[in-house]
């Protein structure tokens, strides 16, 4: 379909305003613009319980962890429900009275822009959606700090969580990591390093129109091309190759780095034994090849995928629901998987799961070339199925 009329709008208005391409300004101005055009497209922030900061020790310096508590359940029979100490007969494990579910939430921005203040509103929104605690972490950005200095910060930012997730009032057993964009790309890091070190356990990755491999050709569809193609120049005003060139040439020290399965999930040798999944795609994102070949791959690795694109929208819509009504339809909907994550039965330590995660060949930290033939990289040609109840509306 062609762009939404609420996307349309909007691209409109960035043309005639004349608004310049991130790619074409400096780092300062870049960052300043991401932060206001974010701030214009993603409404009012909600409200919740509370907002606290703290640093954390990390691999090159304290790091700012942001943690924020939803909002009281709407009734008291949602919060009889909550205090239950729900044991599941299979595993032997249960979960945790007064301890709820977190998330590890990591904002997007190309590994250049963003920050806490740009993930802001989408914390707030998921705390309150999925009635759990939302952690961000402020990891350093490129190029003053290239690959994989982000993922370093990220794990440790989810090690830290995890190993003091009960004084925060958090279940161990029941954190999922997430993030948008380049946000998403870490957080499928996280998924690889947790399962490469035994640890820390993620019961959910929600990857919101991720990078996962910098060899995958982007989308391109006419609605993101001026004149609808004509000349095959690509819209400034929309997210396009020239966006994604830009953020990788500031992320990576060497284009071999590409090749990394931290940098490029979509590499890694194998991606059995990694968590449930939601991969959130848009139609006119030159990332969406990417994002869906990642869910393919794991579903061939038989790793549970729910798979979701949105006809007609843009890069970035997750974080503009003041503007796009799917991008609030788009935040609902991961909340729901998240939640159901939340209450599904915990996996014991020890069990046939966790010594499959451990079992898996090839360290997705080192196997930064090898493909081994029938993996599940050799898959990602089969398109993932598309949640048709969505990508038909």
């Amino acid at each position: 379909m062609p762009l939404h009329p609420q996307a349309e709008a909007w691209r409109a208005r960035r043309a005639a305003a004349d608004t310049p391409p991130l790619y074409t300004l400096t780092l300062d101005r870049a960052r300043a613009a991401d932060l206001a055009d974010l701030r214009a497209a993603a409404g009012a922030g909600e409200p919740v319980a509370a907002v606290q900061e703290f640093t954390i020790d990390g691999p090159g310096g304290p790091l700012t962890l942001r943690h924020y508590r939803p909002q009281a359940p709407a009734t008291a029979m949602e919060t009889a429900t909550a205090a239950v100490v729900a044991t599941d007969t299979a595993t032997g494990t249960a979960k945790v009275d007064g301890l709820g579910p977190a998330l590890l939430y990591l904002y997007g921005g190309g590994w250049a822009l963003g920050s806490l203040e740009t993930g802001d509103p989408i914390c707030r929104a998921l705390a309150n959606a999925t009635r759990a605690d939302v952690l961000a972490v402020g990891y350093r950005h490129a190029p003053e700090h290239r690959f994989p200095a982000a993922v370093h910060d990220c794990w440790a930012a989810l090690d830290w969580i995890a190993r003091n997730a009960p004084r925060l009032g958090l279940d161990p057993a029941r954190i999922a990591v997430g993030g948008d964009s380049a946000g998403g790309n870490l957080a499928a890091a996280l998924t690889l390093l947790a399962r490469e070190r035994g640890g820390p356990g993620i019961v959910h990755q929600l990857l919101v129109y991720p990078n996962t491999d910098y060899r995958v050709s982007p989308a391109v569809d006419s609605s993101m091309l001026v004149d609808g193609g004509a000349d095959g120049r690509e819209d400034p005003a929309l997210f396009n190759r020239h966006s994604v060139a830009w953020y990788w040439s500031h992320y990576l020290a060497d284009p071999a780095d590409a090749a990394h399965p931290l940098a490029s999930p979509l590499r890694a040798t194998d991606h059995r034994g990694l968590p449930p999944a939601t991969v959130i795609t848009a139609e006119y994102d030159p990332l969406r090849e990417e994002g869906e070949q990642y869910a393919a791959a794991l579903r061939a690795a038989g790793v549970p995928v729910t798979l979701r694109r949105y006809p007609g929208m843009p890069h970035g819509f997750f974080a503009m629901p003041g503007v796009l009504d799917d991008g609030r339809e788009a935040q609902l909907f991961a909340a729901e998987q998240l939640r159901a994550a939340y209450e599904a039965p915990t996996p014991a330590p020890g069990n046939p799961a966790a010594a499959a995660d451990r079992a898996a060949p090839g360290n997705p930290a080192a196997a930064v070339h090898r493909a081994a033939p029938g993996n599940a990289a050799a898959a990602v040609r089969r398109a993932a199925p598309v949640d048709r109840a969505v990508a038909d509306r």
